[in-house]
């Protein structure tokens, strides 16, 4: 599946706009991780969480590269990763603002790796977790997904009125899209390269090709993702994780959970057209 890594980062480099070199020069190898971190408006907190993950970088004793896609924001957050990352070590893709879905999308074909993970730009769950994550892929599984959910996993600051609704919504996900799965939100996945390759050029709800939007959306994006790894042959593992509420999350409880809601419908009539095929 490299060979198909390396087709993925030409087409991302061909639908956006790089700083620097080309990422296949940039990286002396081909990296054993990709840490995808899709970015909107996130000047103020990129320079933490850049200086968090190229610290754990430094310690790991494989090659790793991390893809910071900017999604289209109106603040300094693409300077900001373009001046963190060192050369060697990862690059910065600069997208117009299509929502998060696209950005992760975005990167995931970019990313080169033979595993790649994707993660929210507030560390909600530390980068560290990773290595919960990893040695599931080395085995049966090619996908693993940070869970907030059962024995050994953690949930900080959580408002308990998003945390009613996130299970309310999981309950109507479970009986109509990807039964058995108790977090499907949990913004930290990671894929074995294959995976990568048959699930995400698949997807259908939010491309490359979306149309630009005004703000921020949260999306059933990571349904989707779930229901089409099931479909193509992939096994999921749900790992515990160490979750932290974010005080200043973008998400907005009632509308975004219409939204997710209207996806869920979505991912299932797209099934029921054949589009999944």
């Amino acid at each position: 599946m490299i060979e198909y890594a390396r087709f993925g980062a030409a087409q991302g480099r061909a639908n956006t706009q790089m700083h620097g070199e080309d990422a296949g020069v940039r990286m002396s190898t081909i990296p054993y991780v990709s840490i995808v971190i899709p970015a909107y408006n996130e000047a103020q907190r990129l320079p933490g969480t850049l200086d968090t993950v190229l610290r754990y970088l430094g310690t790991q004793p494989f090659n790793m590269e991390v893809i910071v896609v900017d999604d289209g924001s109106k603040d300094d957050t693409a300077a900001i990763a373009e001046e963190y990352i060192p050369e060697g070590r990862g690059y910065v893709l600069r997208e117009p603002h299509k929502g998060k879905a696209a950005a992760v999308l975005a990167g995931m074909l970019a990313a080169q790796g033979e595993y790649v993970i994707f993660m929210d730009a507030d560390l909600a769950v530390p980068v560290e977790d990773i290595h919960l994550l990893l040695p599931y892929l080395k085995g049966e599984y090619s996908v693993a997904i940070g869970s907030r959910e059962g024995s050994g996993s953690s949930r900080k600051g959580e408002p308990l009125l998003r945390h009613v609704m996130g299970r309310v919504y999981n309950t109507i996900v479970q009986l109509l899209v990807v039964p058995g799965i108790k977090d499907t939100q949990c913004g930290f996945k990671m894929f074995r390269a294959d995976a990568v390759a048959e699930i995400f050029p698949r997807l259908q709800l939010y491309g490359l090709d979306s149309p630009v939007i005004a703000g921020a959306r949260v999306t059933g994006f990571d349904v989707e993702v779930l229901f089409l790894a099931r479909r193509r042959g992939c096994k999921i593992r749900e790992v515990p994780v160490h979750w932290s509420y974010g005080e200043d999350s973008k998400v907005s409880p009632l509308k975004d959970s219409i939204l997710l809601f209207l996806d869920v419908l979505k991912v299932r009539a797209n099934d029921l057209r054949g589009l999944y095929k």
